[in-house]
């Protein structure tokens, strides 16, 4: 096989594993009103279910790369199908709030985080010259969108025409697909001890890590991303419905999200070969504040849903491949697995509290205005932490000179 089919090879399965993973995941929300009605627990404890599942999939995410750093990315993503797998199909089953975050809150998202961001992106960088990891992880990137374009409006279609728990049972036999197609991915170095080609090991690289600057700002801005589409993915169902408009309208504006982020995803990932990525992520920020303050100004119609979510869509997961890129770019990529995991971990942190406080919110007040509000404070300071970042040559590069 030539270099060039490799590599299509190789990018093009870790896309298609991210579409059914991401997909997935971003289609849950569909399910709130459905696991509401069926098992009477209430908006908080579906919508805390669903903020604990942020979580643990950001959790998962440095656990799964350094496991995958260990002993290589097919491992972790046949795991993480079958997890993903068995928390989907067991939760329909749950009746008490303890077994609706067990199965949905943690095996379901401890699932989906075995075959995403980290561990793909880790897999790729390490097989592809510095000079094609920008657009490769762009390209994948952009399956996680067309995944939610096509998984969004599908399990809609299955609610509507067979029930809510068949719809489940729908996903869970999608989320195995991504075994086969593991495959491309399987690592040259499996097996290999953790220890950097420069003599620094991962744990003595982490350390390096916490203590830049540059990092810490990347765990801020991705915590602000985090929050606003966990609140987003969870709640634009429950925010159309509370407008009157039919549940059709936010399968559909998820689904526009994930086609226009494909554009966006690709975009930034061929942007990022020319352009300082920390400028990348200041403007992908601060379309997000910009375009969440012009629909608090619009009236609640069907066709406002669509254009504001064509307009987050260009953001949606655009800022993946510039942080991924840039963590890349201050530490290099043996470890990019782990390192770029943990600046998931704070990306699903905020992701807790975008999906529970969004809960907290309409069951308080009846809307999600204060919800709105939060989310252009933050999106705001998110675009201008990324403006210290320094991109600098990698460090244990410096460290072994």
């Amino acid at each position: 096989m030539s270099a060039k089919s490799q590599y299509w090879t190789l990018v093009i399965s870790a896309a298609l594993i991210l579409a059914i993973t991401m997909g997935i995941r971003n289609a849950l929300g569909l399910f709130v009103s459905p696991l509401n009605t069926s098992t009477g627990l209430g908006i908080v404890t579906v919508s805390f279910a669903l903020a604990v599942g942020q979580f643990v999939w950001g959790a998962a995410q440095p656990i799964f790369g350094a496991l995958a750093d260990r002993a290589g990315s097919v491992r972790i993503i046949v795991l993480g199908a079958m997890l993903l797998a068995l928390g989907l199909a067991l939760t329909p089953f749950m009746h008490t709030g303890l077994g609706l975050i067990l199965f949905l809150g943690v095996v379901t998202a401890a699932g989906a985080g075995g075959g995403s961001f980290s561990i793909l992106l880790g897999a790729a960088a390490q097989r592809l010259p510095a000079e094609r990891r920008a657009v490769a992880s762009g390209f994948i990137n952009a399956g996680g969108s067309f995944g939610q374009f096509v998984f969004a409006p599908l399990a809609q279609a299955l609610i509507s025409a067979f029930g809510w728990i068949t719809a489940l049972l729908g996903l869970a036999a999608s989320a195995l697909l991504t075994i086969p197609l593991a495959l491309p991915l399987r690592d040259k170095h499996s097996g290999s001890p953790t220890v950097h080609i420069g003599g620094i090991s991962l744990s003595e690289q982490t350390l390096i890590a916490f203590k830049d600057r540059s990092y810490l700002c990347l765990h801020a801005g991705f915590f602000t991303c985090g929050f606003h589409i966990a609140f987003l993915v969870t709640h634009l169902p429950g925010e159309v419905a509370l407008c009157g408009l039919p549940a059709s309208v936010s399968a559909a504006s998820l689904a526009i999200i994930g086609l226009a982020n494909i554009a966006g995803s690709l975009g930034v990932g061929w942007l990022a070969q020319t352009y300082r990525m920390k400028f990348l992520l200041f403007w992908v920020y601060g379309i997000r504040a910009v375009a969440i303050a012009f629909y608090l100004m619009a009236p609640r119609t069907p066709l406002t849903f669509y254009v504001f979510a064509a307009v987050l869509g260009l953001s949606w997961l655009a800022t993946v491949p510039p942080t991924a890129g840039l963590v890349g770019k201050l530490f290099g990529t043996r470890y990019l697995a782990t390192l770029f995991g943990l600046t998931l971990l704070s990306h699903q942190i905020g992701g807790f509290f975008g999906a529970w406080l969004g809960g907290l919110a309409v069951d308080l007040s009846g809307n999600y205005d204060w919800m709105w509000y939060a989310d252009i404070a933050l999106a705001t300071a998110a675009a201008l932490v990324n403006l210290p970042i320094r991109e600098k040559q990698p460090k244990f590069a410096a460290a072994a000179a």
